[in-house]
């Protein structure tokens, strides 16, 4: 069992919260998502393990089980090429739960017309396998997800 924390700061809304619908519909995976608080912070680290892929506005996590987490900052963010987001670690690093990995800022990324909630998705999961999924205001650390 891994338990998915919040890698930012906000309310728990849910995939079908998402104004994008390859996300919505669970085509990428299913988990939650989380419309953040409109001010400057870090998203940090879902679960403990190596960053597989980082991009500014997107990174996934691949725990020692072989479980990956993508965790996607705002919908239709790659368009921003980077403008927004600083890298605080590198593709290949080994991180903590809880670590940070990009820092940006969702209230920018709203002011410049795109939604700035993050979906959360157990990679290559069944729909089954994830449980527990958290509703509501979370914060750093707080258990987003179950995945079994």
């Amino acid at each position: 069992m891994t338990s998915v924390l919040a890698p930012v700061e906000g309310a728990a809304v849910g995939l079908s919260a998402v104004p994008d619908p390859v996300f919505s519909a669970g085509m990428v995976g299913p988990g939650t998502a989380i419309d953040p608080a409109r001010s400057p912070g870090k998203a940090v680290a879902p679960i403990s393990g190596k960053i597989m892929k980082l991009h500014p506005h997107a990174y996934v996590i691949v725990g020692d089980d072989g479980k990956g987490v993508l965790v996607h900052l705002g919908i239709d963010t790659v368009q921003l090429k980077g403008e927004g987001f600083q890298l605080l670690a590198a593709e290949g690093d080994r991180v903590s739960a809880g670590q940070p990995v990009v820092a940006w800022d969702p209230g920018k990324i709203e002011a410049g017309g795109r939604s700035p909630v993050c979906p959360v998705v157990a990679l290559d999961a069944s729909a089954a396998s994830v449980t527990d999924l958290a509703e509501g205001a979370v914060h750093f650390g707080d258990e987003l997800f179950q995945w079994q």
